[in-house]
Parts: C-alpha cells; sequence; structure tokens
C-alpha cells in the first residue's frame, strides 16, 4: 500500500527504489511531506481579553504563523448614528458621547462643532467655554493613553503596568466627575458651549495632577523602555510605514509613529488650538515601539496644553449669549450644582409668560438649525475623528455620520500581521489602540 501523493516504491536487492512518474512540481514536492500546507483556522474573539473590545480576528496559521487576517466587526453595534435623527440637535451630545467610551469628550466635541458651523455660531463660542473644551479634551486624551498603555501593557506581560495606569485614569476620571457628574459618557460638551462651569475644587486637582503625573510617566518608563522583553514584544513588530498608512487612511500615533508630523491641532487648527504652544512627536521605527513612544510623549504634550489652558481660563460665560440656543438657561446654580436655581424657576414660572413658553419650546422641541450639511475633522487620541452633519432646517439632524479613526484604523491589521507570529497579532493590533464602541456605533 502506498500512501496518497508519494511515489510507488518496491525493494530490491540494492535497496528501495521510487518510481517517479513526473506531475507539477508544487505537487512532487509537497507530496514529501503531507502536512506541509496544513492551515489551521482559529478564531480570536470576539470575547478575548486581547483583542481591546468585541473584535473577532478570524485567523488561519501555518503552525505560529499567520497567513492570512479577516476582521470581523459589529458585534457592538448600537445604533448611535440613526438615534440621533429621533432626538433634537442638543440631546445628540448624549448619544454621540456613547461611541469611543474611552474618549467620550472628543465624540462630543467634534458633534457640537459640527452643530455650531451649521448655525454659524463658531466665532461666538465664549472664550472660557472653548478653554475648558481644550482643557477637558487634553485631560481625556491622557486618560485614554493610559488605558492603553495599561492593557498593552498587561498582553505583553508587564500586569503591573495595567494597574498603574488605570489608578492614575481613575484621578482624571474624578476630575470629570466633579465637573460634569459622570465619570463617562458625560454629554458635557453642548452647542452653544458646555453645560456648566469648572468648580475651583476640580481646578485644585487639575493643579495637583500636572504636580503628581510626570512622576508616574518617569516610573512607567523606567519600568517599561529599558525592560528587554518589552523591547522584544514591540521593536520591529507591526511595521506598518507611512506609505501603508496613508493607502488604509491610518491616522493618530499609528501614522505620526511612522515619521509622519500630521495632527489636526497644527495641520488644521479647531477650537482655539492655534492659541497654544505643543509639539507633536513623532518616530521613526513605524512599528510598536514606536506607537509607545509617540503615546507617552503625547501625554507630556497634553499637560503642556492643560496648564496653558488652565493659565488661560477667565471668568466668564460658558454658554452663548442667544437664549434660543442656550440650553437650559443658567445651568449650575441649583442646590445640587446642576439644574436651575430656585429664583430663576420663579421667574419664568409666575413672572415671564415668555420666559416659561421658550423654556418649554427649547426643552420639548428644541432649536431649529439652517438646512446645509458641514464636515467637521478633529484630532482624536487614535486620528481624526470626523463627523458629518446634515441639516433639512428641522429641530432634529436629518443625517449624522461619524468617521472613528478605530473603524478606519483596523483594516491595517492585516498589513501588520500576515506574515509574522501568533503573538504579534496581539502586540500589533493593541498598537492601533481600537476602540470597538466607536468601531462599530
Amino acid at each position: 500500500m502506498t500512501t496518497p501523493g508519494y511515489a510507488t516504491e518496491r525493494e530490491t536487492t540494492e535497496g528501495r527504489v521510487f518510481n517517479i512518474s513526473g506531475g507539477d512540481w508544487d505537487t512532487v514536492t509537497g507530496a514529501v511531506d503531507p502536512l506541509s500546507n496544513e492551515k489551521i483556522v482559529v478564531n480570536m474573539g470576539p470575547q478575548h481579553p486581547s483583542t481591546h473590545g468585541v473584535l473577532r480576528l478570524v485567523l488561519e496559521l501555518e503552525g505560529e504563523t499567520v497567513t492570512e487576517v479577516r476582521p470581523v466587526i459589529g458585534y457592538l453595534h448600537t445604533g448611535i448614528e440613526k438615534s440621533l435623527e429621533y432626538r433634537n440637535w442638543t440631546q445628540g451630545t448624549t448619544f454621540v458621547t456613547r461611541a469611543d467610551y474611552l474618549a467620550p469628550l472628543f465624540n462630543e466635541a467634534g458633534y457640537c462643532f459640527a452643530v455650531e458651523k451649521l448655525l454659524g455660531i463658531t466665532d461666538d463660542i465664549t472664550e472660557r467655554a472653548q478653554t475648558i473644551r481644550v482643557l477637558f479634551m487634553e485631560l481625556n486624551r491622557i486618560s485614554s493613553h493610559l488605558v492603553w498603555i495599561a492593557t498593552t501593557g498587561m498582553e505583553l506581560g508587564a500586569i503591573s503596568m495595567m494597574l498603574y495606569g488605570f489608578r492614575e485614569r481613575e484621578y482624571i476620571l474624578d476630575i470629570f466627575e466633579e465637573t460634569s457628574g459622570l465619570r463617562m459618557n458625560h454629554a458635557y460638551f453642548r452647542p452653544g458651549g458646555v453645560a456648566q462651569d469648572v468648580p475651583d475644587s476640580a481646578i485644585k486637582k487639575i493643579r495637583d495632577l500636572l504636580v503628581y503625573l510626570p512622576k508616574k510617566l518617569k516610573e512607567y518608563e523606567a519600568m517599561l523602555s529599558g525592560q528587554v522583553i518589552w523591547q522584544e514584544r514591540t521593536q520591529g513588530v507591526a511595521v506598518l510605514d507611512v506609505t501603508g498608512c496613508l493607502q488604509l487612511g491610518v491616522t493618530g500615533p499609528v501614522l505620526r509613529s511612522a515619521g509622519l508630523a500630521w495632527d489636526l491641532r497644527k495641520t488644521m487648527p479647531y477650537g482655539g488650538y492655534e492659541n497654544y504652544e505643543f509639539d507633536v512627536p513623532t518616530a521613526q521605527t513605524a512599528d510598536v515601539w514606536g506607537r509607545y513612544l509617540v503615546r507617552m510623549a503625547e501625554i507630556r504634550e497634553s499637560l503642556k496644553i492643560v496648564e496653558q489652558a488652565l493659565d488661560r481660563l477667565r471668568p466668564g460665560p460658558v454658554m452663548i449669549a442667544d437664549k434660543k440656543i442656550a440650553w437650559p438657561a443658567q445651568l449650575a446654580v441649583g442646590l445640587d450644582g446642576m439644574g436651575n436655581s430656585l429664583e430663576h424657576v420663579a421667574k419664568i414660572m409666575g413672572q415671564s409668560m415668555e420666559s416659561l413658553i421658550h423654556h418649554f419650546k427649547l426643552v420639548t422641541e428644541g432649536f431649529r438649525v439652517p438646512p446645509g450639511q458641514v464636515y467637521v475633522g478633529i484630532e482624536h487620541p487614535r486620528g481624526e475623528l470626523g463627523v458629518h452633519a446634515v441639516s433639512d432646517g428641522g429641530t432634529h439632524p436629518y443625517r449624522v455620520h461619524m468617521r472613528d479613526p478605530s473603524f478606519v484604523n483596523l483594516q491595517a491589521i492585516p498589513a501588520m500581521a500576515e506574515g509574522a507570529l501568533l503573538a504579534d497579532v496581539i502586540a500589533g493590533g493593541a498598537s492601533l489602540d481600537p476602540v470597538m464602541g466607536g468601531c462599530d456605533r
């Protein structure tokens, strides 16, 4: 009996003789080892500790070498964009903030910038509101990068980094809670400004953070940068050069780690960023190591912007003066630190019928936005976050679509992972810093 795929054979007095009858070269050479072309298809995710959310990767393996990767998304689809069509323009912030849940304030900012552009009030936003927005976006950028360094550290074996990164992030979430009432999904940025002013206690905590966090960053680098295992798992791993990034539309730290200093805060300033001094960190390695260096440097640059924002924080209103847009009036003056003061409620209920009617219409129906469409792009912790908003002249959005950087960047996984080892899929995927809430929306 001969094994299929092998040449026939017979024993002679001079030894074993094989009869080769020719055929396709791949068939002949492949017959030497029946297992040479055997591939294994495995699922990594969607429930997996190293996919940064419910991401499914269908992997085709030859041994531990990855020959093909197919990302599968949609497990966290929430219908946020469609839901916006059934809420007024201000209520929309409550939905978009839940997209990328690690950077909620950026979702809110992009959406509010788009609504304000449709309204034609971009230049009417008060200086204090603009400064607060920049201040809180940069704090959110730091907290998002801290989650990245924490989770990536854990996935590559530095479990202590997970504990330390989340410890420092909690400090920032405390500041968010003290200001907006919520640690995540704040709906703090509103069309026309912000929901309420920053309390003095939160300002003090931010100043304390400026002293506290730089010391911790040095500890992180002491623990990781010189560590041989960290270097082996990141240097030369998941390389994606600048050409590949541009072809795939990849932005953010991944693009900057390939040497291109593209940052919308500098190249296309918005929201007052042109008034701040900061650098755009880059690296030349185009690998996981470079993305680590860029994000660590970005945390330090964000701290610079936070300090400048605190110095620029002058007293003044935090919502646009137009009462037909400002929602609702006189926030942060109630006994609970939110809502409306009893004096204001008594006035609109008992003294001014016009104020009562206006308040009722604004809250129940919302303001109207002139017909038109706009696109606004901002520099999100993961890259360019774009908001395309369309108005038909009504009180609800006609259409809102978000260009989320996690969605776009994820298509780079096959380019980074195919031909590499299975373990490098985890390092490369983590280096993209995907958040599936933003990807699936």
